[in-house]
């Protein structure tokens, strides 16, 4: 039996992904995020996982605003890097696992939920970034992955309860799979940021703590909170934290907390970062 043993949660920076490229890791001020992570690359080495089942948003990479599903599973064998306008990152082509994917649209369909299907997809910052904080700069990635698109971009987007619930049906469809596979669900995005406006730059760390907290502990409050709570508290892109809960619902009732990591700032983002394992 498939069985889901751990949940990631992480931010996504693009400039993240600049700073691991062009090797400024070390740089003054990029150097304590990433020292943030050095527990995660151990930890994940250790874990092994089959694959990765990682909820992310495209920043209008391979979507657009002419066609944007609100949930949209990949199952492809492989998914190339996106030019977002500097070139595709120079990284590794991640692999997926078609078979497990499509055992998993097929569970999710039939639980009605309206799962859009990608048999061709491109990746942006929005999933490589995650992966090259948990991994580094390997030649290949080591695991496969299940890209879950989420639309946080375009209103409407779903809302928390729905996410909550999608992670949920994830469980059940992993743990219905007939194979042995080690599999982690990834929530990423957030956490407070604006990238435009009167607010660009805003950042509320209380307000972040309260809810790396209630994901831990209490997720059925956040299932209620409000989109408007997040635009006001979180920044325009503080909606992304919804996807965490995706990754929550996919852990069961109860979870234990491995690690916590947080950092002010990453470019104009808060950075949050929870390594979680199922209790049951």
């Amino acid at each position: 039996m498939a069985r889901i043993t751990a949940g990631i949660t992480t931010s996504h920076v693009p400039a993240i992904g600049a700073a691991v490229d062009l090797g400024k890791t070390e740089q003054e001020y990029w150097k304590p995020l990433f020292a943030g992570y050095e527990f995660s690359k151990k930890w994940i080495a250790q874990e092994k996982p089959d694959v990765a089942i990682i909820v992310y948003n495209d920043h209008a990479s391979f979507f657009s605003l002419e066609l944007l599903p609100t949930f949209a599973v990949a199952t492809a064998e492989s998914f190339e890097i996106c030019d977002e306008g500097y070139g595709p990152r120079p990284i590794p082509v991640v692999e997926g696992h078609p078979d497990l994917a499509a055992h998993l649209v097929t569970s999710l369909i039939l639980e009605e939920f309206d799962i859009t299907i990608l048999n061709l997809l491109d990746v942006d910052h929005g999933l490589t970034v995650p992966l090259s904080l948990m991994f580094g700069t390997p030649d290949k990635w080591p695991t496969r992955v299940i890209p879950l698109a989420v639309n946080v971009v375009q209103f409407p987007q779903p809302t928390g309860h729905r996410c909550l619930e999608l992670g949920k049906a994830i469980k059940r469809a992993v743990e219905d799979f007939d194979g042995d596979l080690n599999v982690q669900v990834w929530g990423t995005g957030g956490m407070s940021h604006q990238i435009q406006g009167e607010r660009a730059g805003l950042i509320n760390t209380p307000w972040d703590m309260k809810f790396l907290d209630d994901l831990i502990n209490e997720p059925e409050v956040l299932q209620h909170k409000p989109h408007l709570e997040y635009l006001i508290e979180a920044g325009s892109e503080g909606i992304e934290l919804i996807m965490w809960l995706i990754m929550r619902g996919a852990l069961g009732a109860e979870v234990e907390e491995i690690y916590r990591f947080y950092h002010v700032p990453a470019s104009n983002t808060a950075v949050g970062h929870l390594i979680l394992k199922p209790k049951n």
